[in-house]
């Protein structure tokens, strides 16, 4: 029978090299018949392990597993080592079915299950599970993870942000961390962390959330090794709701916004944008706050003439102090010039509209401004001013690597019952 080379992703840990010898069981296949329709035979005459199986002593969770196959006419065919809390260990099993150890860190104070299939010389399968637990480990720092926002319902374009307590530069600890932090959605749809900096991460999909989709997140770090000094400390998990599509689109030459819901629109305002000088950025905001009744003047963006104005329905997208908002002082401007400090003004009746159908995570876009395109990062959410592929570069796990099948692309590649 051939074999190849069998990578599963698991998580595994072992201790001091203890290659303990487990006990022998009897083989359940006989001289005749087919092997295979035998029960499988307990194994542990096969195979050894380097972790303590029974009594007080723990295994060390900064040193890798091993589990090889002692008898010369059997090999090991598979190895599934998870913990209490569900974490599977990553680990490798040689071509010749010799020996297969742990490629990720095991986590500490935990309890582990390894369940062991062999075969012998006659190709009759054998089985044996076991267990051990994990010690505490000497690491004194502890990275806990802080997501965010926080829960509630928001729109399509609402990234997902992770906190970390510690700075991680390291590519190879990164991935350790990105493996751990988890994020779902019903519907599904593909998406990707991006680190901003050495403390923060950004979560979004290729393309905008699902409407009506339940986004959870949750971290897998706790007790896992990062660096020699470092473990995974506590996160506490984090549930939101994505509302309609909202997507107000300005186009800054045509003094007009168009805002559509669910890709149909549903109301067309004019508007006027930042005058030379002050031209609004370009580019996909997301919409940080509705802050309503607001006090804007010129020390807040070093402009030249003074203005100091009490300023209602203000939705913020930029932290730099860039709003949508009501501003009747120039009405007569609004859809035929752009005289604003980079805001975008419109009638106060449009912008209390506007401010009633909006949300937090809501998409605001400006386009055909003579303004610089928003930034990525820095200056609130400009995370979908990235291109996908260049977003996936960000990535300690995906960067570098083609782009996987879409989950329509694996539901359709899924087989059917017959």
């Amino acid at each position: 029978m051939s074999h190849t080379a069998i990578s599963r992703p698991r998580t595994v840990v072992s201790c001091t090299l203890l290659v303990i010898a487990l006990c022998a069981g009897v083989t359940a296949c006989g001289s005749d018949g087919n092997p295979l329709s035998h029960r499988p035979y307990d194994a542990a005459h096969q195979i050894s392990f380097n972790a303590p199986s029974e009594g007080r002593k723990k295994a060390d969770p900064d040193k890798p597993l091993e589990v090889v196959a002692e008898d010369s006419d059997g090999r090991i065919t598979d190895v599934t080592a998870y913990d209490a809390a569900g974490r599977y260990v990553a680990g490798e099993l040689a071509a010749d079915g010799g020996r297969w150890h742990s490629t990720s860190p095991l986590a500490a104070n935990a309890s582990y299950t390894v369940r062991v299939s062999t075969e012998d010389e006659d190709g009759a399968p054998g089985r044996k599970v076991l267990t051990f637990d994990t010690g505490k480990t000497t690491s004194k720092k502890r990275l806990d993870v802080t997501f965010g926002p926080k829960a509630g319902t928001y729109g399509v374009g609402q990234p997902i942000t992770a906190e970390l307590s510690q700075p991680v530069k390291d590519r190879s600890q990164r991935a350790v961390v990105e493996r751990a932090l988890k994020v779902s959605s019903m519907p599904a749809t593909d998406g990707a962390w991006h680190w901003v900096d050495d403390k923060k991460l950004h979560y979004r999909p290729k393309d905008y959330w699902p409407t009506q989709a339940t986004v959870q997140v949750r971290s897998n770090l706790e007790g896992i090794k990062i660096g020699d000094r470092m473990r995974g400390g506590k996160a506490k998990p984090l549930t939101i709701n994505t509302a309609d599509k909202v997507i107000a689109v300005t186009d800054a030459a045509a003094h007009q916004m168009t805002v559509y819901k669910n890709d149909e629109i549903v109301r067309q305002i004019p508007v006027t944008t930042g005058m030379p000088g002050y031209d609004t950025r370009n580019g996909v905001k997301v919409v940080l706050a509705k802050e309503g009744t607001v006090r804007m003047t010129s020390a807040s963006i070093g402009a030249s003439d003074f203005y100091d104005l009490i300023v209602h329905h203000s939705v913020r997208v930029t932290n730099s102090g860039e709003y949508v908002h009501a501003a009747p002082w120039s009405v007569g401007s609004q859809g035929y010039a752009n005289v604003s400090h980079g805001c975008t003004g419109m009638s106060t009746e449009n912008a209390a509209w506007f401010y009633e159908n909006v949300r937090e995570g809501d998409i605001v876009k400006v386009i055909n401004s003579a303004g610089d395109t928003m930034t990525p990062f820095g200056n609130g959410f400009g995370d979908w001013n990235l291109e996908w592929k260049q977003w996936r570069t960000g990535s300690a796990l995906t960067a570098g690597t083609p782009e996987g099948p879409t989950p329509a692309d694996r539901a359709r590649l899924r087989p059917q019952s017959v």
